[in-house]
């Protein structure tokens, strides 16, 4: 008990919520930019355009079945190589970004695809072009059907932060790790504060996405 005690001191829960703060910075603004990048990619995939489709849903292919990891490293280490040198924090968030945008792109795809035919034959024959009836009838529809598929893979997201350790990023498990380093005591209070301070986070982004589905139903 006296180890958790001195574990929660309030100077190591403050070094924790400033990894906290940087986990969750680096979270919002790839959930933004894979949301925004995956929607227009997966839009490309659905619209069939003739090459760019093919090309889009190639490129795709590759990086979901390429390991996390490595594409942290490749952006960190490898983009240097060819004249791009990122800081630390903008790698994290254009790796997480990278490979989140390929995984929102097939679950737009497949929300799209979910939505029956017939709602794009009805917008087309009231006058509306394929994009209006993609842009005002399919996906407001598709977006409810893909919430519990976006939600999960935002969450996982969160959790993914934790890889990019490897690249020095000073976030919430890189936090952890400097302060149980010091003393190994304090391994396993560290390691219930990580599992509590995960929980949190990533059960507020099911509590509001939870609350974005009900007000888009």
């Amino acid at each position: 008990m006296q180890n958790f005690i001195d574990a929660y001191s309030w100077i190591n829960i403050r070094f924790l919520l400033e990894g906290l703060w940087i986990t969750i910075e680096v979270s919002v603004i790839s959930i933004i930019i894979s949301f925004i990048l995956g929607t227009f990619l997966g839009i490309i995939r659905y619209a069939n355009i003739k090459y760019l489709s093919a090309i889009v849903g190639f490129i795709i292919d590759i990086i979901r079945n390429l390991p996390l990891l490595l594409i942290i490293f490749f952006t960190y280490f490898g983009l240097p190589n060819i004249g791009i040198k990122p800081e630390i924090i903008p790698a994290a968030i254009m790796a997480l970004s990278i490979f989140e945008s390929a995984m929102v792109a097939e679950i737009v795809r497949s929300g799209i695809n979910s939505i029956d035919y017939g709602q794009t034959e009805g917008a087309l024959a009231n006058g509306l072009t394929k994009w209006q009836a993609l842009r005002i009838i399919v996906l407001p529809q598709a977006i409810k059907n893909m919430m519990p598929a976006l939600v999960s893979q935002f969450i996982s997201l969160v959790k993914d932060t934790s890889l990019a350790t490897i690249i020095v990023l000073p976030e919430l498990m890189y936090h952890a790790q400097i302060i149980y380093g010091q003393n190994t005591n304090y391994i396993i209070p560290m390691f219930v504060a990580l599992a509590v301070l995960y929980f949190i986070v990533c059960y507020s982004l099911s509590l509001v996405a939870r609350y974005l589905h009900k007000h888009i139903a």
